[in-house]
């Protein structure tokens, strides 16, 4: 009996001591190795443009961009923004939208057939005021889900001084209760038209990269669109003919992380100077992003495949973390980077 106590008192006396030696041992240093050692669960970093884990299905608005119409409301929302030539060497915007739920978008315009090509590669609900006959007619050939202001109640027209043709306005709401009403599908599983980049990406060690704090994207005589790099924001800036392009709701600049400037050969196809896009194949155009820029490659097989950007080197671009504007500019101009 005496021995079985003694047994345990040695036992209890040998645990304190090793209890004891771990305690002074995790205080004079060993806690640095010990937690070196245990690996930290790593946060998942999250893109901020877009959720990657929603699969609501995007919503692209035709943006009327006549100088008369200006200021523009709504387009600090959309995640993607293309500009491309209309007739009479002025251009439109389709700003494309993805889990938001912006007020007051516009002025909205007339389709134009081309700019279906774009909104079939995002998969996007295609919202428009009017639409020229070769458009009508490939909408309903493609089977595009529209919503169109002369026969849907999902726009109202602002009090401005300006031509009546300028004053529609829609917003996400009203295009999302109207799509129900038509029971268009509100979930899409397409993939993103970019790869986004969580990690920051610069291009100054990028091979034929080009300094580019002001870029200038002339599409005729009449409309250049301009941009200058802010390095405290590591945005751009965005001009149209020289003058701000701002928001008449809030004020503010648009501005842009990433720009995509895709040459596209373009002609007229009637008498009312109406154009067409050579965008079915291959092309040359740029990526700026962070004050530098980079010449790519793009190519686009069909009208409703997605136009995919890449190095010179075949590699596909990745883009930050951030808002595009897509600028498709005619052929025969050329960018100035500076």
């Amino acid at each position: 009996m005496k021995r079985k106590k003694k047994s345990r008192k040695i036992f209890v006396l040998f645990l304190i001591l090793i209890l004891g030696g771990l305690i002074f041992y995790y205080f004079n240093g060993g806690k640095e190795v010990l937690e070196k050692q245990i690996p930290k669960k790593q946060e998942v970093k999250k893109l901020k443009i877009v959720n990657e884990d929603s699969n609501e299905r995007n919503i692209a608005v035709m943006i009327n961009n006549h100088s008369a119409a200006n200021p523009h409301s709504g387009l600090d929302d959309a995640y993607l923004v293309y500009e491309i030539i209309v007739e009479g060497g002025l251009t439109r915007m389709m700003a494309v939208y993805k889990d938001k739920n912006t007020d007051i978008i516009g002025s909205v315009r007339s389709a134009r057939h081309y700019f279906l090509d774009y909104a079939l590669e995002n998969d996007a609900i295609y919202t428009h005021f009017g639409w020229s006959e070769k458009a009508e007619s490939d909408i309903q050939s493609l089977g595009i889900n529209n919503i169109n202001g002369l026969y849907d109640d999902a726009f109202w027209r602002e009090k401005l001084n300006l031509a009546y043709e300028h004053t529609a306005f829609t917003s996400i709401d009203k295009i999302k209760e109207l799509a129900k009403k038509k029971k268009y599908r509100l979930t899409s599983d397409d993939e993103l038209l970019l790869n986004y980049s969580v990690d920051e990406i610069n291009l100054n060690n990028e091979e034929n990269a080009t300094v580019a704090n002001e870029v200038s994207i002339p599409y005729s005589y009449q409309h250049t669109t301009s941009y200058v790099y802010n390095p405290d924001t590591k945005r751009y800036l965005r001009y149209m003919n020289g003058i701000e392009h701002t928001d008449r709701i809030t004020n503010n600049q648009y501005s842009a992380k990433n720009i995509i400037i895709a040459k596209i050969k373009n002609y007229s196809i009637d008498s009312y100077g109406r154009q067409n896009l050579d965008n079915i194949g291959t092309g040359e155009g740029y990526y700026i992003t962070n004050g530098y820029s980079i010449p790519i490659t793009w190519s686009k097989s069909s009208r409703n495949s997605k136009t995919i950007y890449k190095k010179f080197n075949g590699e596909e671009i990745k883009v930050n973390d951030g808002n595009t504007y897509i600028q498709i500019e005619p052929i025969n101009f050329e960018p100035n980077f500076s």
